[in-house]
């Protein structure tokens, strides 16, 4: 678990291109340099199949490891690789269109009004936590409605991907997390594949176009991790955006006088503090050289995005610091590379671009109500997750 999450990422940026790491006793490798990381996620002797690691192989990795459930997920287009991936993304591309996404819009806006409501009126007398009433519900609101999960549903989402990600939780616990979470996406597919309606689950099922239809696992497998991707990526993000802004006073003028756009703020904020530290995991499966380093066949690779984003060679020698001012095109990979980019980001940017100007406009005092340096990390060894950012939202 990471305790000093910027000294971790200067020790790791240091290492550059690749270095060891330790995952909860389990040996890797991680890609820290942003040109090495963008060559790797195209190399195709590195996949997702599990069944590919040694260690898995062997037996020293087990279900009982913490981070096995986001290996071993089950099949989706985040676990598989080759003609099979590029059956099963078409199929989610196919479903997620710019059309689909568009028609979002004004859901989102929606539920950012209703959240900042109910935001105002815990803070009007003083200190409240911006996570749990603003970030934390509406990327989980948004992606339900998307998917058509039934409101009911939405208090337990939270608490199980909650549990998911947390090091805190007991590995039994997780693991019957991960079954809860199989039963409800499971049930909520049979729903939908005997009464189809206007969400992205139904046209995840009777996607038709290049090759066969996804089977219930794959259509269950994509939406859990989708889920789990953008939710968490997108609460992040929001938190990540908002700190960086109330820390950098003079650019958050620039934006609020409309000489900077929001898009701006969220793609320095996607590069500089990343949602997710590192993404989990591909297998050699044959050596592979990585500058002065050799990876062996069956060994496991992690991207460490966190550090790529404060490489200095892609970002210059000011890769450390906050600045939507920058000169050069913002180019980050936080939402991955290649075949296996995050399907969800453009969502992801949808919702922060909506949420960020919402909510500085309603409360353009907004200010944290103690000591950044206060705010903490949740011990999450894969997302950038704060425990709690409590704000003023009238200035102190």
């Amino acid at each position: 678990m990471v305790g000093d999450l910027d000294g971790e990422t200067a020790a790791l940026r240091e290492a550059a291109p690749i270095t060891r790491i330790d995952l909860l006793g389990v040996p890797a490798w991680t890609v820290t340099s942003h040109a090495e990381a963008r060559r790797l996620l195209n190399d195709t002797r590195l996949v997702k199949d599990i069944n590919r690691w040694e260690l898995w192989r062997s037996g020293q990795v087990t279900h009982e490891w913490p981070l096995i459930g986001m290996i071993d997920a089950g099949r989706s287009m985040f676990t598989v690789d080759g003609p099979e991936h590029r059956r099963l993304r078409t199929k989610t591309a196919q479903a997620i269109t710019p059309r689909r996404l568009e028609a979002l819009r004004p859901v989102i806006e929606e539920i950012t009004a209703r959240l900042l409501d109910d935001l105002a009126e815990q803070g009007a007398d003083g200190p409240v936590d911006l996570k749990p009433v603003f970030a934390q519900p509406l990327p989980m609101l948004v992606v339900s409605h998307l998917m058509g999960v039934d409101p009911a549903l939405h208090p337990r989402l939270h608490e199980l991907y909650k549990a998911f990600f947390s090091m805190l939780t007991p590995q039994d616990e997780r693991l019957a997390v991960i079954e809860e979470l199989d039963v409800i996406f499971t049930e909520m597919v049979r729903e939908r594949t005997a009464a189809p309606a206007d969400d992205l689950t139904s046209a995840l099922i009777l996607a038709d176009e290049g090759g066969e239809p996804l089977t219930e696992e794959e259509v269950v497998g994509n939406l859990k991790a989708m889920v789990a991707a953008g939710h968490e990526t997108t609460i992040g993000l929001i938190l990540n955006a908002v700190r960086a802004l109330l820390t950098h006073p003079d650019q958050l003028e620039l934006v609020l006088d409309g000489n900077i756009g929001w898009d701006t703020v969220v793609e320095e904020t996607l590069r500089w503090d990343t949602p997710t530290t590192h993404l989990l995991m591909r297998f050699a499966t044959e050596d592979v050289q990585v500058g002065d380093t050799v990876v062996r066949e069956g060994e496991g690779v992690v991207v460490s995005y966190r550090a790529i984003g404060r490489d200095r060679a892609q970002h210059g020698d000011d890769a450390d610091a906050f600045d939507i001012r920058r000169e050069t095109p913002i180019r980050h990979m936080t939402f991955g590379h290649g075949p296996h980019i995050c399907p969800g980001a453009a969502l992801s940017r949808l919702e922060a671009s909506i949420a960020l100007p919402a909510l500085f406009d309603r409360f353009p005092r907004l200010r944290p109500a103690v000591p950044v340096e206060e705010i903490r990390n949740l011990p999450v060894l894969t997302q950038n997750d704060l425990a709690a950012f409590p704000i003023l939202l009238h200035g102190s």
